[in-house]
């Protein structure tokens, strides 16, 4: 008689499956240099400049007061009194003279020439050894956020 192969009613099989886990780290593959130069040029100026003058005048006037006159104003002119006191038999205050002066403005142009300077920026791409990259190099890999030719940066 043949002996019958006794079956395990359970028999367990391992699935086993893999799973990716996506990680990320910071990789320099390159940098930028920016060359910055000045360029000056001259340009002409032209503006106008407020100068005023005083014009003095000395008016003898000669006339006996009772007291000082106060400073007064008569339109740009402003009139500045000079007393004096004289010895007579009685002592009397002179009016001796008036100092008119007289405010006049005149503009004139003023030209000079200005030195204005401009800043240029180059920029150089370099890799993370610090070689030049070239712009028509196939293997460029562009900067961050870098379109059309337009640079943005992450602030």
């Amino acid at each position: 008689m043949k002996a019958k192969p006794i079956a395990d009613p359970q028999t367990v099989v391992p699935v086993i499956s893999e799973e990716v886990v996506p990680e990320k780290r910071t990789v320099r593959t390159g940098a930028v240099r920016v060359h910055k130069r000045v360029q000056k040029h001259t340009e002409h100026v032209e503006m106008p400049l407020m100068r005023e003058t005083v014009d003095v005048r000395r008016v003898v006037v000669n006339q006996v007061v009772a007291s000082a006159p106060q400073t007064r104003t008569e339109g740009d002119t402003t009139i500045i009194p000079v007393v004096e006191e004289e010895i007579v038999v009685t002592k009397r205050l002179v009016l001796k003279e008036e100092i008119h002066l007289t405010r006049r403005r005149t503009v004139s142009s003023s030209h000079q020439d200005v030195t204005v300077g401009r800043e240029e920026a180059e920029v150089e791409r370099v890799d993370a050894e610090g070689r030049h990259i070239s712009q028509d190099d196939p293997e460029r890999k562009p900067l961050f956020g870098e379109t059309e030719g337009i640079l943005f940066r992450r602030e």
